[in-house]
């Protein structure tokens, strides 16, 4: 039986970088964009994520989008308001970015730690071309460790059941976040593809 290895091993790891060092790893990862660019229709629907966890930095992805001409979203989490047990609705809903830079993007903070971004021109996952998902550990089958929260699993597990491919679901992460094999549990929905400094990968 396949046991996960602790977050805290990875979160850990993250926070060890420098700022420079981040940056570099994403420009970097960002070489391999183009390899991406290539499964995308014109004027084609991003969803992004705030690096705001010492993750693998995003604004390179929001450059990308802006250069191609691409549309960027971001995640808002409790959009939805509460289920009828009183927990919050746990789908995502994507919001249009207006700036250049994720640093000047207005936030709140969601109780949970997350940055996101609040408008009301929301969009459901559904109508985005490609998610990239923020990760905590994945492996060599494109199975993935989130924080915990169970957010994008949920957001997106009714159209992965049904077979829909929209959005594609990009990992974005470290090389050292990359494991042989993780557990995987019947509510997990697996990325269809990976970028890290040192390529990309199709699952």
């Amino acid at each position: 039986m396949t046991t996960n290895p602790p977050r805290r091993q990875f979160t850990r790891l993250r926070r060890q970088l420098t700022g420079g060092e981040r940056r570099q790893y994403a420009r970097m990862a960002s070489l391999y964009l183009v390899k991406l660019q290539q499964r995308l229709p014109p004027r084609a629907r991003i969803g992004l994520y705030y690096d705001g966890f010492g993750e693998l930095p995003t604004q390179p992805l929001l450059d990308w989008c802006i250069c191609l001409g691409y549309s960027p979203y971001l995640p808002v989490v409790g959009s939805l308001g509460r289920t009828s047990n009183g927990s919050d609705d746990k789908r995502l809903r994507f919001v249009p970015v207006y700036h250049s830079k994720l640093i000047n993007v207005p936030i709140r903070i969601h109780q949970l730690g997350m940055k996101q971004n609040h408008s009301r021109a929301l969009l459901w996952a559904s109508e985005l071309d490609v998610i990239i998902c923020p990760l905590v550990a994945v492996d060599k089958h494109g199975n993935r460790m989130g924080m915990g929260g169970g957010f994008y699993d949920t957001t997106l597990g009714k159209s992965y059941r049904s077979g829909v491919k929209k959005p594609l679901k990009i990992g974005w992460c470290y090389d050292f976040q990359v494991v042989e094999q993780l557990a995987r549990q019947p509510w997990d929905v697996p990325l269809d593809g990976l970028i890290t400094p040192n390529g990309i990968r199709w699952f």
